[in-house]
């Protein structure tokens, strides 16, 4: 086997994993806002010996970068909380349908970001892909509210997807993601009070021994296992391919999840309708961007 060969089956056993970590999602019983603070605890002590084992250091240049950074960490956060709550309130399927809209809204986002006007082909792909959202919202009513919370999950992703793309220019990778995860840790933190007096009475950080296998899992091998190696591959794949990969995870992980979960992910015929134009979208965006010779957005990999 081909180191290149070897590369491309490593590089879709990460998007496999990072597939799974919804279902991880269900799995763990502790609360989804509970499961993030745990999920970027665990995350930032992975990346802080990740970091001292490279030997690099970690020092940002700018005090404003710096805040910008721990800033980028509260979208992480959110996005985080919304796409496991999304699975919890609908199904997995359900999440990862509507996570699919990521490179939609990062078609979006990103043009206005740069100051540039959306191309046409981006107006089109985008349309295709709404309608693909309407389809799963007319024939999956009863999810309205799942899928809607997992819309909102790709776009806070596909925001600190285009801040990370600009931050990237100036520090390493590792120490941006390892500064995010302490922000988003933070954050979640000072979410407690309020989190206490509106959504429950008491927190819920204690879990069963199940739950921090389940999270350490999460944090190890779906976040800090899964960001290095596609950091590395990325010196030896195309950027085109690597997104092109990526775009996969949902259908990896709807499958996954029929194959864990049964009956439960079992959807009608226009789900599947409604996925498949999205995800259409989805992989034809690249391909569409690789043929107007555009530079391509680097895809952020924080799962």
């Amino acid at each position: 086997m081909t180191r290149e060969t070897k590369d491309y089956l490593h590089l879709h056993f990460i998007v496999l994993i990072w597939g799974f970590s919804a279902i991880l999602g269900l799995l763990i019983t502790m609360p989804t806002v509970e499961l993030v603070f745990y999920r970027t605890l665990f995350s930032a002590l992975g990346l802080y010996l990740v970091i001292k084992a490279r030997g690099v250091g970690f020092r940002i240049g700018k005090r404003s970068d710096f805040w910008i950074i721990m800033g980028t960490g509260f979208l992480i956060a959110a996005h985080w909380v919304t796409f496991f709550l999304s699975a919890r309130i609908s199904n997995v399927s359900i999440s990862l349908a509507g996570f699919a809209t990521c490179s939609l809204w990062t078609a979006i986002i990103e043009p206005l970001s740069m100051g540039r006007k959306v191309k046409g082909y981006e107006l089109i792909l985008g349309v295709i892909a709404i309608v693909g959202i309407v389809v799963i919202f007319n024939t999956e009513f009863n999810y309205f509210l799942g899928l809607s919370v997992a819309i909102l999950s790709a776009i806070l992703c596909s925001l600190f997807s285009v801040i990370n793309a600009k931050l990237s220019t100036k520090y390493d990778p590792y120490v941006i993601t390892f500064y995010e995860m302490i922000g988003a840790w933070v954050s979640i933190g000072l979410f407690f009070p309020i989190y206490t007096r509106t959504f429950t009475d008491k927190l819920h950080l204690s879990g069963t021994v199940l739950d921090f296998v389940f999270l350490s899992i999460l944090a190890v091998f779906c976040t800090v296992y899964a960001y290095s190696i596609s950091v590395e591959l990325m010196k030896r794949i195309s950027a085109f391919s690597i997104n092109l990969t990526i775009n996969l995870e949902p259908i990896y992980g709807i499958i996954l999840a029929l194959i864990i979960f049964g009956e439960s992910e079992k959807m009608t015929v226009g789900f599947y309708i409604g996925t498949g134009l999205i995800l259409a979208s989805v992989l034809l965006y690249p391909m569409l961007n690789r043929r107007f010779k555009q530079k391509a957005l680097s895809t952020d990999i924080i799962r």
